[in-house]
């Protein structure tokens, strides 16, 4: 799977395993190619964002439920989540497919996904003179030693080929998506229509392309096939109706297993002169690569930019960074009145990871964590008497589908038992060592007075 969680982020690409995705709560797709999307199905229940044309395929493909899909208009900035911005950027790969370009607390990060780089793309304002910390990288490509030519050229390429064979019939591989522009191009050069499969002909139609394909057999003399049909027998047969010729468009060493299977080198990812052209104009910190096993950072070490990187924050998410700089803001203030404003709060539930919109249904991947609503004798501790009672487990705990580390967390310190060498002898001062959710139990003005006596005290001695 060609999936990434980005680290120090609440964002993951093209990742669809919510069991290992971590912190993740941020879902983006890049574009609808099948190692893309794997793990994605019409069980999907979290918001997923993508381009508006990805979004229109979605549903029709992959049954994701149409209510959990978040077209974001290409070009546009958006904030979602309420802490991440991005903007999406044609990557030039197949139609649909998008650059995530992804801002906030952890830096500025660039995501290609599957692209083509293009001199035009330095043109785009979201990129031109943009400081990026972060660069992933698609580095299917990235072999020095394997060059490729424009996709331009690969097209004519692909005519001259044609025009060998005036008396054969063509067959062109493709994928389910990708290589369009290839087809249309040779319809329009030879006048000719292509002919495809029924439901190939329904996305053509659904991507708005140019009115040059056809499902009616025999219409056309070039047709379009899956390119896992470009095979030894299949060759035979085709040639024992016709003189047939089959072409592969692919960037990707292939086998040839027939005379008339023809590879011509049309790759909708980009070659490695252009990565070098596009990491040296974009001079990142770093450079990610997107495919795993590829090892290509050396080759760019020498267009990196020497400006301070912004490292992700891997210790805790934003919702805890807020609650941390709000308490960094209360220090000096009379410890009476944090004391005060800490016994009106509810319940502490540690940090939840919530998706940013609103739902209710639940994935099967997250449970809810559920605030303590019991009387005085049902939590961890009660007060009888200026004295703690523990009760051991509390009640529901079985069935509160806690998360790690967020309700658990904040439940541990009521569960855990007070010390006698630690717990003073005096009514406030176990207050004071007393979780929130014992605190608030107790009546606010019975707690003032009790505070307010215990610093007088400690004045007066």
């Amino acid at each position: 799977m060609s999936g990434t969680v980005l680290a120090g982020t609440p964002i993951a690409v093209d990742f669809w395993s919510v069991r290992r995705a971590g912190g993740a709560r941020l879902f983006f797709l890049s574009h609808l190619h099948s190692d893309h999307t794997a793990g994605l199905s019409s069980t999907w229940s979290r918001p997923l964002y993508c381009s508006p044309l990805t979004a229109r395929l979605l549903h029709r493909r992959l049954q994701v439920p149409t209510r959990w899909i978040r077209p974001l208009e290409v070009g546009q900035s958006h904030v979602v989540g309420e802490e991440v911005t991005v903007t999406l950027l044609d990557s030039n790969h197949c139609p649909g497919s998008v650059m995530f370009l992804f801002e906030g607390a952890f830096g500025t990060i660039l995501y290609t996904g599957d692209f083509r780089y293009a001199s035009a793309m330095r043109g785009e304002p979201a990129l031109r003179g943009r400081h990026i910390d972060r660069l992933y990288l698609d580095n299917t490509h990235c072999h020095p030693q394997r060059p490729l030519p424009s996709r331009q050229h690969a097209t004519h390429q692909a005519a001259c080929l044609i025009r060998a064979h005036p008396r054969h019939h063509v067959v062109i591989g493709v994928y389910s998506l990708g290589k369009e522009a290839l087809l249309v191009d040779l319809a329009r050069e030879f006048r000719t229509w292509v002919v495809v499969s029924p439901w190939r002909l329904e996305q053509m139609r659904l991507l708005e392309l140019p009115d040059v394909f056809t499902d009616e057999e025999g219409a056309g003399w070039i047709r379009a096939v899956d390119v896992a049909e470009i095979r030894w027998d299949t060759l035979v047969s085709w040639n024992m109706l016709r003189p047939t010729i089959a072409i592969i468009p692919t960037g990707r060493p292939v086998k040839v297993t027939h005379p008339n299977i023809h590879l011509v080198p049309y790759s909708d990812h980009s070659s490695f002169s252009e990565l070098c052209e596009f990491v040296k104009w974009l001079k990142p910190c770093s450079v990610i690569p997107i495919v795993r096993g590829g090892v290509c950072q050396a080759y760019f070490q020498n267009y990196l930019s020497s400006a301070p990187q912004a490292l992700p924050d891997l210790k805790m998410p934003k919702p805890a960074q807020e609650s941390t700089q709000q308490q960094s803001r209360g220090k000096g203030q009379d410890p009476v009145c944090l004391l005060k404003r800490a016994a009106r709060r509810s319940v502490p539930r540690g940090v939840v990871y919530e998706s940013p919109e609103k739902y209710t249904e639940k994935s099967e991947d997250s449970a809810g964590v559920k605030a303590s609503q019991q009387n005085d004798c049902e939590s961890a501790f009660c007060w009888k008497g200026g004295r703690a009672c523990h009760t051991g487990k509390e009640k529901g705990e079985a069935e509160s589908g806690e998360q790690p580390g967020v309700a658990r967390a904040a439940g541990a310190a009521s569960r855990a038992p007070l010390s006698d060498q630690h717990v003073p002898t005096g009514f406030a001062e176990q207050y004071l060592l007393t979780p929130l959710n014992v605190l608030k139990q107790n009546s606010s003005q019975k707690f003032d007075r009790l505070v307010e006596d215990f610093f007088r005290r400690g004045e007066a001695s």
